[in-house]
């Protein structure tokens, strides 16, 4: 193992280092969470009436069920869209680690399994119809 530099070789310590690192960001962010949402409960005001726990509807007062159908395309859009973004933010990293020696062929059998769970999706939204235009 190396001393992580000159050599391109990381040692393990440098390694977890930088995980604790993002960990202790991580536990402070949670951290400054909790105590905003605990500051927010302490210093507001609770004075709770029944015009207070009606549901608020853009300014209609709610009047039958509240039982609503929602349109299932609406889901698959948003399926599509999370398929597309994340090969989108998939392909950037993967085209640098691609160009450095002695990383090609993992790189490019990962991207063969990530364009094959890619062209599960799309085969998903072709069958339910989602990419015919109507």
């Amino acid at each position: 193992m190396g001393t992580g530099t000159g050599t391109g070789t990381v040692a393990a310590s440098d390694y977890f280092q930088s995980y604790s690192v993002v960990g202790l960001l991580a536990v402070i962010g949670v951290l400054f969470v909790a105590v905003a949402f605990g500051a927010g409960r302490l210093l507001r005001p609770v004075v709770p009436t029944p015009e207070k726990l009606l549901t608020y509807e853009c300014g209609v007062d709610p009047v039958g069920e509240g039982w609503a159908h929602t349109q299932v395309r609406y889901y698959v859009y948003a399926f599509l869209y999370v398929i597309f973004a994340v090969d989108s933010i998939f392909l950037f990293p993967w085209a640098t680690v691609f160009a450095a020696p002695g990383y090609g062929a993992t790189t490019l059998v990962e991207m063969f399994i990530f364009l094959g769970f890619l062209t599960v999706g799309l085969l998903y939204a072709y069958k339910k119809g989602v990419l015919a235009w109507t």
